[in-house]
């Protein structure tokens, strides 16, 4: 299926109708809280998934893993320590996508297709939906306060890359 981002992207206004009658193959998203209702159609319960990243006061809510549908929905709050690129790995999903929103601090992220790693470093664990590799992202990016990452089955991504900073983060799993 060819990659329809161009369209994807000029169109942003429309994304929730496009995600919804539109074959469209998703590749990572970024973007603001504040624009979230632009992914509601884009998969199945990211629309209760961002209404409560933006119903709650998340910087007031300890680390924690909250069910909002059961295991179809569900998000962990975290406080991590940044580390060096060379000590992470790129990971992807195959029954999940991740919704990953910074509360606070400063976050860099690398991104890779999936289909274009080769270099499996840990195999595919089907109870924690997840598999490593030690292939180096094609690009990286910086979220900041307030900022979320969509990663859709086809996004290898690589979070939490940094100089030693703390982040707080919300991560968010949909069931695809």
């Amino acid at each position: 299926m060819p990659h329809i981002i161009s369209y994807f992207f000029v169109s942003l206004n429309n994304s929730a109708y496009l995600c919804s009658v539109l074959p469209i193959l998703f590749i990572m998203i970024i973007d603001k809280l504040e624009n979230a209702d632009r992914y509601f159609g884009c998969g199945k319960g990211l629309k209760e998934a961002f209404a409560f990243l933006i119903n709650n006061k998340l910087e007031d809510l300890p680390n924690c893993k909250i069910k909002l549908d059961g295991n179809e929905v569900y998000l962990t709050i975290s406080t991590l320590q940044c580390k060096a690129s060379s000590d992470c790995h790129l990971e992807a999903h195959k029954d999940y996508i991740d919704i990953q929103l910074l509360v606070s601090g400063k976050e860099k992220m690398g991104w890779k297709p999936q289909e274009n790693c080769d270099d499996v470093y840990k195999e595919y664990d089907e109870q924690n939906d997840v598999e490593f590799y030690l292939d180096e992202p094609d690009t990286f990016f910086t979220l900041h306060e307030g900022e979320f990452a969509i990663f859709f089955p086809e996004d290898a991504h690589m979070p939490c890359i940094g100089e030693g900073e703390e982040i707080k983060k919300v991560v968010v799993k949909v069931r695809n």
